[in-house]
């Protein structure tokens, strides 16, 4: 498998450890998946508009704008998601008399409001796929609203950025 989903050095793949290594190819996997459905839509619109000889129509360059366009937003996102669990992968990996650190169960209060942050978000995109579905529930948790401080409205915005 290709990895292009954020620029890594075959020694700098080799520097990941297992859990990394694990996340860069299941981002891959998920980019290939946007990338094969935004061709598929494609093609299909091709063909769409080659039956009723309608090819060079306006219409088909505005669609398949909108659809890489979409399928480039899709993309940075899963880019985005990879790299902030790269950088705080080991946040959780500690813990207290109550056991391992994992929100909402046992959230560290030792933690800096952004790592906070990192943990919460990455809760809430690991809970579901459907983006209203894990706004919703971020929006009735208390526990976010005094865990997270100032950060909490930032996060719900981005999480809002997602529900289309």
């Amino acid at each position: 498998m290709t990895i292009d989903i954020i620029d890594l050095t075959d020694p700098q793949f080799a520097d990941l450890n297992a859990v990394q290594r694990a996340m860069v190819r299941a981002a891959q996997v998920r980019k290939n998946n946007a990338v094969a459905e935004a061709d598929d839509a494609v093609a299909a619109l091709f063909y769409l508009l080659l039956g009723k000889d309608n090819l060079r129509s306006s219409v088909r360059q505005k669609e398949e704008a909108r659809i890489r366009a979409q399928e480039d937003a899709e993309i940075e996102a899963i880019r985005e998601d990879l790299l902030q669990q790269l950088a705080y992968e080991s946040i959780g990996s500690e813990e207290n008399e109550f056991g391992p650190y994992r929100y909402p169960e046992n959230p560290n209060y030792n933690l800096s409001f952004s790592q906070r942050y990192l943990v919460v978000r990455n809760y809430y995109m690991q809970v579901t796929t459907n983006p209203q579905a894990r706004l919703d529930a971020y929006g009735m948790d208390t526990l976010a609203r005094s865990y997270l401080g100032e950060y909490y409205q930032t996060l719900y915005e981005q999480l809002a950025s997602y529900v289309k």
